[in-house]
């Protein structure tokens, strides 16, 4: 049985209020008593970490007002009635009503203790399934998307969190594999515009007499090849999300194009002189800097200025060194996963290699070496890439520390004296790396 839940009992009769956490004390399960539903009401809020058990008959609200209010603000909640002689009938009413019990007084210590090991026996399941479903949840909130504990992955996290569900047009800037998309579409999916289509064009990869027909769309036999009308990606992210990726590609010629759509939010087809309304937000991605382009005269400075609304910068993975280990743990999960094997455990060569390799290809690159790794082959391959480029032995040995103790943390709950048990470190020594690494507990 789960220790942390507790009893909370609701009892104006203080000797029979005694009896109980004591009968319960005698048993080491913790309790807590008041004398009045109103208390009770104040101190249980939702996922109460215990039960509720209560006499009907009390001053003010009484116990079947008390339980109708509980079982309102969480329907999981057990609660067990304390009846009095004659109250039978409106006890199996209560029953009806969702209590979880009732004990006619007088009852005895093992009665009461019976009827709280049970109803505590409940609740810690239920909780262990709320839990559960919260952590399917947040697997698919921004924190199971976004991964990384550094403080820039927590800021880019907020910026998401505040600018995904306004219309503002946002530039991302990173270098290649730093996972531009990904971020791209959480600022869809966690917008109103989520039911609708999310369109992605990368136009690096795109030849320039394609590129128009592509993005703009085009009418049957507006030129040479065009048998049947063609759908745009702009029109078809109509309502939704527009993604250009590798925007700094977009061939000047076709960046006029795209501004006037954007300011007059219509857009002609090749071929045709009729206009169609379109309303998507522009999600832009680069890995160059389009302002110096834009001063440079090579991307257009008015096209620039209106992508850039809001500017996010994904750092590349050597600046955030101390997200390596989970990310690479995440990814190898999802790899095992995904060929059906069991995940390998990290062994010291490839851990320390993880950490002081330079990652020139950033996530994507990290994602790759997982991969190998689930797959039983060696996680660098031998050319010269296995070699630590670019980071001191003392940097590797601090990003290495403070993931040892920010897991520490995490799995005592932020308990630094179980977290320096754990460790086999002093308690004070703990507190100043704590302060070093800024890691929250």
């Amino acid at each position: 049985m789960n220790h942390e839940l507790s009893v909370l009992i609701v009892e104006d009769d203080p000797h029979v209020l005694l009896g109980c956490q004591q009968a319960l004390a005698l048993e080491d399960i913790r309790s807590e008593g008041v004398s009045s539903a109103e208390q009770a009401l104040a101190l249980v809020g939702d996922n109460f970490p215990g039960i509720v058990i209560s006499d009907i008959r009390l001053p003010g609200i009484d116990g079947l007002e008390l339980l109708k209010r509980l079982k309102a603000r969480d329907a999981s909640l057990p609660v067990v009635l304390i009846t009095g002689h004659g109250d039978i009938s409106m006890a199996v009413g209560a029953m009806r009503d969702g209590a979880y019990d009732f004990m006619e007084k007088p009852f005895s210590p093992e009665r009461l203790v019976d009827a709280a090991r049970r109803a505590l026996e409940q609740r810690s399941l239920a909780r262990e399934v709320w839990s559960l479903r919260r952590q399917l949840a947040e697997r698919d909130s921004l924190e199971g998307r976004i991964i990384g504990r550094s403080p820039a992955m927590q800021h880019l996290r907020e910026l998401i969190a505040n600018v995904a569900d306004t219309s503002a047009n946002v530039l991302i800037e990173g270098e290649t594999g730093t996972g531009k998309e990904l971020v791209a579409r959480c600022l869809h999916d966690f917008s109103r515009r989520q039911p609708q289509q999310f369109v992605a064009l990368n136009c690096g990869g795109l030849p320039e007499n394609l590129f128009e027909s592509e993005i703009f769309g085009h009418e049957a036999n507006a030129f040479t090849g065009a048998g049947k009308r063609r759908i745009g990606k702009i029109e078809h992210a109509d309502g939704g999300t527009l993604f250009l990726d590798e925007v700094e590609s977009m061939p000047l010629n076709l960046q006029i194009k795209l501004l006037r759509v954007l300011q007059e939010r219509t857009l002609e087809r090749l071929g045709s002189n009729h206009s169609i309304d379109v309303d998507c937000r522009v999600i832009a991605a680069t890995k160059s800097d389009l302002d110096h382009l834009s001063k440079a005269n090579q991307f257009r400075s008015d096209l620039y200025y209106r992508l850039n609304v809001v500017t996010l910068e994904l750092p590349p993975l050597r600046e955030r060194r101390e997200d390596i280990l989970q990310l690479f743990e995440h990814f190898l999960q999802q790899s095992s996963l995904r060929f059906d094997r069991t995940a390998p455990e990290l062994d010291n060569q490839t851990l320390s290699t993880l950490m002081s390799h330079d990652w020139p290809g950033n996530v994507r690159e990290l994602r790759n070496v997982a991969e190998r790794f689930a797959l039983g082959l060696p996680a660098f391959k031998k050319s010269g890439n296995n070699v630590a480029q670019g980071l001191g032995f003392s940097e590797a040995v601090e990003a290495f520390e403070r993931n040892l103790l920010n897991d520490a943390l995490q799995r005592s709950g932020g308990n630094l004296t179980q977290a320096s048990q754990e460790l086999g470190m002093a308690k004070t020594t703990l507190f100043d790396k704590v302060k070093k690494y800024g890691l929250a507990h």
